[in-house]
């Protein structure tokens, strides 16, 4: 059932290893498996728990050096197909006007039928490179010169 790999295997995947996470777990298993370390010690040299240990050592045992590579995840579906998105990216990055999340938010709802929230569309637009558009703050009143002269601290002579 588990796939045979030499030592000299593990060295190899360990010193072209890019992943760090999949490093210390191709090191835990080099040491374990090869230097008959007990997994226990392993973990502890490694800063992981003991149960952390032997998950990859079993998924090592029953799928050789992939099994220590992380899986892709599949995650919840997008609402709108990657097509419909593709597009309205496209429409909003072209436009030199601002768009606002609202705006795209309704956008994004009649183009591909999906309700997403003001946050999700504000990571969308981060994630296609917009900054959101923010007014400059201006006072609504602002004092005048001599208002604003004669509200300064004024030296005053020492006190004898």
């Amino acid at each position: 059932m588990g796939r045979v790999v030499s030592r000299r295997m593990v060295e190899r995947a360990y010193r072209e290893e890019g992943d760090a996470n999949t490093r210390v777990r191709i090191l835990l298993a080099l040491r374990v498996r090869f230097e008959k370390i007990i997994p226990a010690e392993a973990s502890r040299e490694l800063h992981r728990s003991r149960a952390w240990a032997t998950k990859w050592l079993k998924r090592f045992d029953r799928y050789g050096l992939d099994g220590l590579r992380t899986r892709e995840r599949s995650g919840r579906p997008p609402k709108a197909s990657h097509t419909v998105m593709a597009a309205v990216e496209r429409m909003v990055t072209r436009s030199r006007s601002g768009w606002t999340v609202k705006e795209v938010r309704g956008l994004i709802c009649k183009e591909a039928g999906a309700v997403y929230s003001e946050r999700h569309v504000y990571r969308l637009m981060h994630s296609w490179g917009m900054r959101p558009v923010v007014p400059e703050k201006r006072p609504l009143k602002k004092a005048s010169r001599t208002e604003r002269l004669s509200f300064k601290k004024s030296e005053v002579a020492p006190e004898p």
